[in-house]
């Protein structure tokens, strides 16, 4: 079962041709779920000049709701999985992506090298 990035989940729906032949792979199964933290940091950068999405809410109705994508949320053993989380990457949204990847043994699909640092697995 996998996890995906938030950018992953973006460029599956825009820019495919983005997303390595393992990336790909992955998503093919339909083993895959979506974190409702995605969603969280789409709507946080959505004003940003550089957003990846400008219309969050649409965006994860078109392409997550009405997909059928397993959406997980954030529940309390997924925060103390985040609380002993090493700190090396200081992305609050890409930590928390780690922690429920971590707590739920899922493969985290990403394309972020700063995951390396940790003991998920992870795919690209």
């Amino acid at each position: 079962m996998y996890l995906l990035d938030t950018h992953v989940v973006v460029w599956a729906s825009s820019v495919p041709e983005l997303l390595s032949p393992a990336a790909r792979d992955a998503i093919e199964t339909r083993q895959i779920k979506v974190s409702v933290v995605s969603l969280w940091e789409l709507i946080a950068k959505k004003n940003r000049r550089d957003a990846p999405v400008r219309e969050p809410l649409a965006w994860w109705d078109r392409y997550i709701t009405r997909a059928d994508v397993e959406v997980l949320p954030v529940r309390v053993p997924h925060l103390g999985s985040l609380d002993s989380l090493p700190d090396v990457h200081r992305d609050p949204f890409d930590r928390m992506l780690l922690a429920q990847a971590d707590f739920e043994q899922l493969r985290l699909v990403s394309a972020d090298r700063a995951f390396s640092g940790y003991q998920v697995q992870t795919v690209w």
